[in-house]
């Protein structure tokens, strides 16, 4: 592939290494944010009766609501995780404009705080530091974490992580600073006005474009906290909690192949199989192609094989016998 980085996991960043030393065992009191659970309890209402409304909706109107969808998941995917949280590859600035636009969109907090915490999750991973330990639970893992107040060991490793390359960043700054503002219009304002250009009302268009895409996307997104740290393969490291999870890829442009993100966070993919049930990887890839996404980061095949013949599904197998697809 052109313009791709091979690394292996011993170039890592320092917040990509786990910390095999942080403590699991810890309690405190859960402290729940009820002005949280009452805005997640009246947005899913809002999302389920969007939902009923979809068969109304004009042809055009249902094509926004999945290019709304799509277009903010990869503000999360492409934009605060692959690029922002894991520097797995660079980007221009009108494709960083265009990521921060989409991560607005999505509206699952500004960039800098979800790459601290997704850095934070990583290098603590499924301990007391992690922000949706999945330890925890379920629930805690997939939406929990959000109705109350971080663990402090959460908060405390976070003010250790290196976040320079994030301040020093114009766009995610600036997205920071103006995050409400931002949000509310890309959330709410533009999926709902765009609708009424063609004569959508704009009732359906809000409860569609807006409720229900959000409630799908957060579900998305969420999932693979939950449901790929607790149902999948696991053919990189059986140590670990993260899997492969065939459904979590697919509603979440391509991030469900876990187990090998959480083995090789480095890699743009995020996926030894490269643009393969992975919406995210090809549109970095197309924007690579024309000249806006460059230093791809790549884990040679020797390098995977090798890990698993260590921690994973090759462990049995005998040098040279590998049969990977």
């Amino acid at each position: 592939m052109e313009n791709c980085v091979a690394r292996d996991t011993i170039t890592k960043t320092k917040d990509e290494i786990k910390d095999e030393t942080q403590s699991t065992t810890k309690s405190t009191k859960v402290k729940i944010v009820w002005t949280n659970v009452i805005f997640m309890i009246i947005l899913h209402v809002m999302g389920v009766y969007g939902m009923l409304l979809l068969p109304k909706l004009k042809f055009l109107t249902m094509t926004w609501v999945l290019f709304c969808y799509i277009y903010g998941g990869i503000g999360v995917t492409m934009g605060a995780h692959r690029l922002w949280a894991h520097r797995s590859y660079k980007a221009m600035w009108p494709l960083r404009l265009i990521l921060m636009l989409a991560n607005s969109m999505a509206a699952q907090n500004d960039i800098f705080e979800w790459a601290r915490d997704h850095r934070v999750h990583h290098k603590y991973a499924e301990t007391d530091a992690d922000p949706h330990n999945a330890n925890r639970g379920f629930f805690f893992a997939h939406m929990g974490w959000l109705l109350q107040k971080k663990h402090p060991d959460v908060i405390t490793k976070g003010k250790g992580l290196d976040l320079s390359d994030l301040y020093a960043d114009k766009i995610v700054m600036f997205q920071r600073r103006y995050f409400k503002t931002i949000s509310f219009t890309m959330c709410v304002v533009v999926p709902t006005a765009v609708p009424y250009l063609w004569g959508e009302s704009l009732w359906l268009a809000y409860f569609t474009a807006f409720a229900s895409r959000y409630v799908w996307l957060l579900h998305a997104t969420w999932s693979v906290n939950s449901f790929a740290h607790m149902f999948g393969d696991k053919p990189y490291d059986v140590n670990i909690n993260p899997a492969e999870n065939n459904l979590v890829t697919f509603f979440s442009c391509g991030e469900g192949f876990h187990n090998y993100h959480h083995t090789f966070p480095q890699d743009y993919s995020t996926s030894e199989f490269g643009t393969k049930s992975n919406v995210t990887t090809r549109i970095i890839n197309f924007f690579a192609w024309i000249g806006w996404a460059y230093d791809r980061k790549t884990i040679p095949k020797d390098v995977i094989i090798k890990r698993m013949q260590r921690t994973g599904k090759l462990r049995s197998v005998e040098p040279g016998h590998e049969q990977l697809q």
